[in-house]
């Protein structure tokens, strides 16, 4: 009887300490897979603190930029053209609450009527607005929006379904000029506005002039 009693108990014996190596072998792959997405998550986690960090510092720098060209026009009584850079002669306008800059180019300088090419190769007018971008808002985020006034296209009808059309050609044509000239493509977004967003009324000409135009924008935050 003890004989068959040895016999039985070796066999159980070899099955559970085959188990208990297995065992042993999960456990182990189960904690370096852990420890894999530890460090993983760890390294995620980090990266994500030196990108919050890293914002933190652009914000504040952009709002002490903000905060001193307000100083400059409120306190040192410069016109919003000479506090942003771009001289006189410029339309600039500085809103601090949005964060923007927006020089204002009306459409007899940059294209002939009806017309969204520009009327010549080079511009010096933008040119300067580039040269003043490359220099003082290297980075920043660039909206170039089309306007027009109301009065239906009469010349050019066969070219353009409507002003909205209109507009966003010519806001692409300044936006494509910009990024020929070295702006990054990625920093540069073009609409269109046809006469929806009019600065002077459409019912004289000296207002329809002023509503066609061309509006560089720039982000600074």
């Amino acid at each position: 009887m003890h004989v068959v009693k040895v016999k039985a108990i070796v066999p159980l014996m070899l099955v559970v300490g085959l188990s208990l190596v297995s065992g042993c072998t999960d456990y182990k792959k189960k904690y370096d897979y852990l420890n894999v997405e530890h460090q993983n998550l760890k390294g995620r986690f980090e990266n994500l603190q030196n990108e919050k960090q890293q914002l933190a510092q652009k914000i504040s720098q952009d709002q002490q930029t903000i905060d001193e060209l307000r100083r400059q026009i409120e306190e040192l009584n410069q016109t919003p053209a000479q506090a942003t850079g771009f001289g006189e002669g410029y339309d600039v306008a500085f809103d601090p609450a949005a964060g923007t800059i927006t020089v204002t180019l009306p459409n007899t300088i940059l294209f002939e009527s009806g017309k969204a090419e520009l009327k010549s190769a080079t511009s010096a007018e933008l040119d300067h607005i580039l040269s003043v971008l490359k220099s003082k808002y290297s980075g920043k985020e660039i909206d170039v929006v089309g306007h027009t006034d109301t009065d239906p296209i009469a010349k050019t009808k066969d070219l353009w379904k409507d002003n909205w059309e209109l507009s966003a050609e010519r806001a692409l044509s300044v936006a494509r000029y910009l990024m020929a000239q070295g702006i990054p493509d990625g920093q540069v977004r073009a609409s269109g506005c046809g006469p929806a967003r009019p600065v002077a009324p459409n019912t004289t000409s000296a207002g329809k002039a002023k509503n066609r135009r061309v509006e560089i924008v720039v982000h600074m935050r």
